[in-house]
């Protein structure tokens, strides 16, 4: 690891509190004048860093900048391949990529503080813009089958929610298949894809993307989501998104393991008792959402007071 990363780790594992120059190189086996260079250098790429005479430096408790030292502090498994990039087309595209370059092993994750092609459901894009949201994508290792798949995406709702209600304290609803909603506004949108073996239909491994709206954007959403995004913070609340994207990690490796469908995952589910259009290839229908079934289908009365079960599909809440 290098001068500027043993640096980052040190000051972010004593954020708040004032460090001398020279206790700094003796705790890092250097000379001051590589602190010095390696201090500047954080300067440079943002990190908010004061130094007060006689006292020495400080990383302010403020500092929201993304980094693999910073997140690794908080992480159970603290040995996972982590990445964190500036700017990134699709952070779900890089790690399908890296995973089976790599071989990467499961609970390896990569985030971005921007993303300019972010992937959603159904060749949809997801809004990504910089420093207002989290942005990641998590490998796992399932012992499950691409018709289990749907178990994944679950698991990592239920996972996100968790965390954000631990690190915000903010309780978020979940919109079958795999959005959270706040206030009847979309924060959050999962996508989970699986790359599998073709004899066997075992799933090889699982990219699952995590696009998660903080803040509104300045100037707001663009015009196309205006009406059904929102955002999880009020304007000037400070959260640390490194914690908040080390316990999303912690949680979704915990929920992953699990069997079938999480129960938390139908208690929160906003879509049972609610007329809802449904969107399935070029179809499109009005029907009443009735129960999300054990093994996470959703039972729904067609406009003919006819049952039907559905094992994917778009759900709208509002018509």
């Amino acid at each position: 690891m290098s001068t500027k990363s043993e640096l980052l780790k040190l000051l972010e594992s004593n954020k708040g509190t004032y460090l001398s120059g020279e206790e700094m190189a003796g705790r890092l086996g250097c000379s001051r004048t590589a602190v010095w260079k390696a201090m500047k250098s954080l300067r440079d790429d943002g990190y908010k860093i004061k130094a007060v005479n006689n006292k020495g430096y400080v990383l302010d408790t403020d500092s929201d900048i993304l980094s693999k030292e910073a997140i690794r502090l908080y992480l159970k498994n603290k040995e996972v391949f982590i990445e964190v990039k500036k700017e990134i087309e699709s952070t779900n595209q890089y790690l399908k990529k890296q995973g089976i370059e790599e071989n990467l092993p499961a609970g390896s994750f990569v985030l971005a503080e921007m993303q300019k092609a972010g992937k959603g459901r159904r060749g949809r894009s997801f809004f990504s813009p910089e420093k207002t949201g989290l942005y990641m994508s998590v490998l796992l290792r399932p012992r499950r089958t691409a018709q289990e798949s749907l178990n994944i995406t679950a698991a990592a709702a239920v996972a996100v929610c968790n965390a954000v209600e631990k690190i915000c304290g903010v309780t978020l609803g979940i919109k079958w298949v795999n959005d959270l909603y706040l206030k009847e506004k979309k924060v959050c949108g999962i996508l989970t894809e699986a790359v599998t073996d073709f004899e066997t239909g075992d799933i090889e491994f699982a990219v699952v993307g995590i696009g998660l709206n903080l803040y509104f954007p300045d100037g707001g959403f663009p015009e196309e989501i205006a009406q059904t995004a929102g955002a999880i913070l009020e304007p000037g609340v400070y959260l640390d998104r490194n914690i908040l994207a080390a316990e999303i990690v912690n949680h979704l490796l915990e929920e992953s393991e699990k069997e079938g469908i999480p129960a938390e995952y139908i208690k929160r589910n906003l879509v049972p008792g609610r007329t809802v259009r449904v969107s399935y290839g070029s179809e499109e229908r009005i029907v009443l959402a009735k129960e999300i079934l054990p093994d996470g289908r959703l039972l729904i009365e067609n406009q003919q007071r006819e049952e039907e079960i559905l094992i994917c599909g778009d759900v709208s809440l509002k018509l």
